[in-house]
């Protein structure tokens, strides 16, 4: 697989860009969340209120589906986090981006950042969500393979829970089935986004930089979603509160992580 492709832009009047995967090495993760703790520190406000967000609309999501008795979807769906994450995390480049650019970061670099990229982040986002689906319908196949047809109630579920978690390792491979749906949906993702909002090309060149990323460092891409993972899963175990503070550093952490992974070369246009 080539380090360096050169894409055209959708502008005409644009120059195309020349798009270099570096290779590079163990030690990188490490260094990316520090760059996103730093991040964190110099716009905490902005960035702990972006987290805040998220986690009361957490929240609010859990409490309405146990309010209206849809509380069995709340496993599935917060196992699916990770396939909508990178689009969670768009608020959080825009703040890096801003602190690069020397910039004070205000609210609007969270929650505005997306508008000049609307079209093809909304293509990214429909990416994201076929495999938030499958996820969905593969989990709700195996919780009918093993509780059938009836809801079970929370008290039932609990007491079940053990037994259904070997039944499902089971019937997926050892959680085969979820897991490459999940690693599928970050290596189309993992810089895809962060792509798309530093340059001007399509959501499709930015899947294909972000295949060519995993492709060409899979052992430190497959090191940083396990570490991406395992820091959501901590922020859900605390009930969400510690998402307000990890989602952020992973979100400025991935910001870091692309411009570490992805160089960018304007080429002069070439008269046809």
């Amino acid at each position: 697989m080539n380090a360096t492709t050169t894409k055209t832009s959708h502008h005409s009047d644009l120059p195309s860009v020349k798009i270099t995967i570096n290779k590079v090495g163990m030690e990188r993760p490490r260094a990316w969340l520090a760059a996103g703790v730093e991040d964190f520190r110099r716009a905490t406000v902005v960035s702990l209120s972006y987290g805040m967000f998220w986690v009361g609309l957490s929240i609010a999501i859990t409490l309405g589906a146990f309010t209206l008795g849809y509380w069995y979807w709340l496993l599935p769906m917060i196992a699916g986090f990770m396939f909508i994450g990178p689009l969670v995390a768009v608020g959080s480049y825009g703040i890096s981006r801003a602190l690069e650019n020397g910039q004070v970061p205000n609210l609007g670099d969270a929650f505005g950042s997306w508008r000049p990229h609307a079209g093809q982040l909304a293509m990214m986002g429909v990416m994201m969500m076929i495999f938030f689906l499958a996820w969905i319908r593969l989990a709700t196949l195996l919780f009918a393979l093993f509780f059938g047809f009836e809801i079970p109630s929370p008290a039932t579920l609990y007491t079940a829970l053990p037994h259904y978690v070997r039944r499902v390792e089971y019937a997926s491979g050892g959680h085969g089935s979820g897991g490459i749906l999940a690693f599928g949906a970050f290596t189309i993702s993992v810089v895809a986004i962060p792509t798309l909002m530093d340059q001007d090309l399509t959501f499709m060149e930015g899947i294909e930089a972000s295949v060519r990323c995993v492709g060409r460092n899979f052992r430190v891409m497959l090191l940083w979603s396990v570490i991406l993972t395992l820091c959501v899963l901590i922020g859900v175990m605390t009930f969400y509160i510690g998402l307000a503070l990890i989602l952020p550093v992973l979100g400025h952490a991935s910001w870091h992580a692309y411009e570490d992974l992805v160089r960018f070369e304007r080429l002069d246009n070439m008269d046809s």
